[in-house]
């Protein structure tokens, strides 16, 4: 809790525009889910790149359907699995191959378990996942918020958040995610809550929901 609170207040200090962000949202409420495996947690991420959260909840509700006895199909059965049994989930030729070589990685020890992974420096993972094929330093930094907790997490190349902090601010168009990290420094270290809070500014009614790892 005591990480929660700092963060939300070191927000609301930095200006005018954050403190009203901050007391329209309420308290951060960011929910990792330390408990999964990096493995499945970078699979999760893959199923929602480029889509909205929608349509990536019921791409892995037919993957996870597979294997009802199981919380999550192991490296091994996704390996196994068929081409077109993935093309039935959903998830576009791409991603199947991205999959599929993020299980063979994790049989051959490239993706660490869960123990060694928390070991690693956030910058160390992100270099050693993201030459998977397929696998981009937004795909490991969503692992590293969601599946590893890491406080200090800004995804400059997310749309949502670049989009976020343009309407924050009420720019005419979003900082380049160079420019972004320039700005997103003076949020160290509670940058994942700082993305946290961006995600959630008031879009216009057609904007789409952000893609999440879920």
């Amino acid at each position: 809790m005591r990480r929660t609170v700092d963060a939300s207040t070191l927000l609301a200090s930095i200006d005018a525009d954050w403190a009203r962000l901050v007391a329209q949202v309420g308290p951060c409420g960011h929910a990792p889910k330390p408990a999964r495996e990096p493995y499945e947690a970078l699979v999760r991420a893959v199923a929602y790149q480029q889509l909205h959260v929608k349509a990536g909840d019921a791409i892995l509700a037919r993957l996870l359907a597979w294997h009802p006895q199981r919380t999550f199909p192991s490296p091994a059965q996704l390996l196994d699995a068929g081409f077109d049994s993935m093309r039935a989930c959903g998830f576009s030729a791409g991603k199947i191959e991205t999959i599929r070589g993020i299980a063979a990685a994790t049989l051959s020890g490239v993706v660490p378990n869960s123990t060694a992974a928390q070991a690693l420096p956030d910058e160390a993972l992100i270099t050693r996942l993201s030459a998977l094929k397929g696998v981009g330093r937004w795909t490991v930094e969503m692992f590293l918020i969601y599946g590893l907790g890491r406080p200090d997490i800004l995804p400059v190349d997310d749309f949502g958040v670049r989009e976020g902090y343009r309407l924050l601010k009420s720019l005419d168009t979003a900082p380049t995610p160079r420019a972004l990290a320039a700005i997103g420094a003076a949020w160290s270290p509670h940058r994942t809550a700082a993305a946290w809070y961006l995600w959630r500014v008031p879009r216009p009614s057609k904007a789409k929901a952000r893609p999440t790892a879920g």
